[in-house]
């Protein structure tokens, strides 16, 4: 698991029921929704068929981090209070925590006195650890759905993440290149996810990917499409790969240890009844979610001796506990990782989604072949765009293209 997936806990504090359930509304009605679950887009696992999505529509790709994926809403505090601005992080699991400290101040106000409020990003918490040692913690901006009131899921992923850049982040670098010094309170730095375009893939997997896995770890891709709006639940436009070996399913576990009949010496010592021998290797059986709190059965997971210690190392509780699994080459469940930031198993849908796309399996190679193709597909429909006349056809990623329009239009 590495040092990379940070604990929320150590980050914010987290706010209870009460008020949690006052900012879900809060951000419920920001994004014009009544529905109050987790408000995030949720991605698809990637297969064969998404080799030719990616050639027809134009798809951005960034590397996929070992990290915990939250957003943050930036929520209004008490007006003459020393927290006129508050920051949240929401998890997978709709907890919401405070974190102290964060400022995010206004474009074009050198007083850096005024900040944003009524504003939402999408993100993960990265733990970074540097060649020295030394660790920082980063939260990566990999979306915008909302901006000081304004809903931008409408708008495409360029324009978000480009609104985000100018009105957000310059503000933000431009107040810590002004008093370095209060870089060191940080509970985190905060900073912009590195995109490329979707055909950029040999580049990611020969520099991008050897890189960030020495900082922070990598388990896959993300290819976001350009052109579809923010939508949250799953979204088919959001494209989960991860190398065959990492494809990996979270079920719930339930432990079986082996019931032992009394012999003499226990019945000595007074037991008369059969119980259970907590000392021998149990049955891990795995399970899938139907529907809250309704499970399915779905098969065992292998375990050996040796990595049952190693589980019971880890002093967490397992049974009952979400495991990450994954395929070994004989087709066996072996244990990735306890899941501990989720609260329930994948849903059973999700679960024929990952099995398709083990079976359907995309390689890097297969990634890598199909580059060109994408690039070739990109580039014509960019060449009509221009024929078109159509004004933002070449929006670029990392420009700030787009933004220099009247932010209400």
């Amino acid at each position: 698991m590495g040092n990379s997936v940070p604990d929320l806990d150590a980050v914010g504090i987290k706010a209870d029921p009460d008020l949690a359930d006052q900012f879900r509304r809060e951000v419920a009605s920001l994004l014009g929704r009544n529905n109050l679950n987790f408000p995030g887009a949720q991605p698809v696992s990637f297969s064969t068929r998404h080799l030719t999505e990616l050639q027809r529509e134009d798809y951005y790709v960034c590397e996929k981090t070992d990290g915990i994926r939250c957003l943050m809403y930036f929520a209004r505090g008490e007006p003459d209070s020393d927290t006129p601005e508050i920051h949240y992080l929401i998890d997978r699991k709709n907890d919401y925590r405070y974190v102290p400290g964060l400022h995010f101040p206004l474009p074009d106000d050198d007083t850096f006195q005024r900040f944003h409020v009524d504003t939402l990003v999408d993100g993960e918490l990265v733990n970074d650890t540097y060649e020295d040692g030394t660790q920082q913690l980063k939260y990566l901006v990999f979306d915008c759905l909302v901006l000081d009131g304004q809903s931008l899921m409408h708008r495409t992923l360029d324009k978000r993440l480009a609104y985000f850049k100018e009105k957000v982040l310059k503000p933000y670098n431009a107040l810590y290149d002004r008093f370095p010094e209060e870089k060191q309170h940080r509970i985190f730095a905060v900073e912009d996810k590195s995109t490329q375009f979707s055909y950029g893939i040999e580049m990611m997997f020969r520099d991008i990917i050897p890189k960030v896995k020495k900082i922070h770890g990598n388990d896959g891709l993300i290819f976001t499409c350009r052109s579809t709006p923010y939508r949250i639940g799953t979204d088919e436009h959001i494209l989960k790969w991860k190398p065959p070996s990492e494809n990996t399913i979270d079920f719930r576990m339930r432990l079986e240890f082996p019931l032992l009949e009394p012999d003499s010496d226990d019945e000595a010592e007074g037991v008369t009844e059969p119980y259970y021998d907590y000392d021998a290797l149990p049955i891990f059986h795995l399970f899938v979610m139907l529907n809250s709190n309704e499970y399915r059965p779905f098969g065992e997971m292998y375990v050996s001796p040796e990595e049952w210690e190693n589980m019971k190392a880890l002093q967490q509780p397992l049974d009952d506990a979400i495991v990450e699994c994954a395929q070994d080459e004989q087709g066996r469940w072996r244990f990735h990782r306890i899941r501990d930031d989720k609260a329930d198993a994948n849903h059973i849908s999700t679960v024929e989604k990952v099995l398709e796309s083990i079976q359907d399996r995309v390689t890097e190679e297969d990634l890598i072949r199909v580059a060109p193709a994408i690039k070739t597909a990109w580039k014509k429909r960019q060449a009509q765009m221009s024929e078109r006349g159509r004004p933002g056809s070449t929006a670029q990623v990392n420009g700030s293209n787009g933004v220099k329009r009247k932010f209400e239009d």
